[in-house]
């Protein structure tokens, strides 16, 4: 394995009639593995399908950039944790774990299926990925920002993650 850049799992994120379908997620495995080959060895293979407990980083396709957030408020709209899109690969404020959805447990290391509803929690603060019908300060399109403390939030935190082919996320397919 090479230590280039880290392999993207394209993906479209559904929620509530928003459709995030030009993310991409990029799984930072916290395991000392390098990133940018395809997983064809017998050791790599446990670590194809991603999991609950996951942490990830969500890209744009085509500006490749992350989504990132950390603890600043919107000025305006919802008045909640901002998120934003950043060019940097290492900024720590660009990871999110992978949880059930809200009101559902999904224990650490089980497969992600596709179709199912997730919740992307910031690593650094707690705070869930949410949108709302607020409109967005800087786009002027739907909010998307961060809500809830420890974990806890509401419907508003879940997203239907939908590989393009298969029946798990996997890491490293396009």
């Amino acid at each position: 394995l090479s230590s280039s850049a880290p392999p993207l799992l394209s993906y479209s994120l559904k929620m509530r009639g928003l459709e995030l379908s030009l993310l991409a997620i990029t799984l930072l495995l916290l395991t000392g593995w390098s990133f940018g080959a395809e997983v064809d060895d017998d050791e790599g293979k446990e670590f194809e399908v991603v999991t609950c407990g996951s942490a990830v980083k969500l890209q744009h396709i085509q500006t490749r950039f992350r989504l990132h957030s950390h603890d600043i408020k919107w000025g305006s709209g919802s008045g909640q944790q901002s998120v934003t899109a950043i060019t940097h690969m290492d900024d720590p404020n660009s990871l999110w774990v992978i949880k059930g959805a809200h009101g559902d447990h999904c224990p650490q290391g089980t497969p992600v299926k596709n179709g199912q509803k997730v919740r992307f929690q910031h690593l650094q603060t707690k705070r869930n990925l949410h949108s709302h019908n607020f409109q967005s300060p800087l786009t002027k399109q739907q909010e998307v920002s961060c809500f809830g403390e420890g974990g806890n939030g509401d419907m508003s935190d879940n997203w239907i993650v939908e590989p393009k082919e298969g029946a798990f996320l996997k890491r490293g397919k396009f």
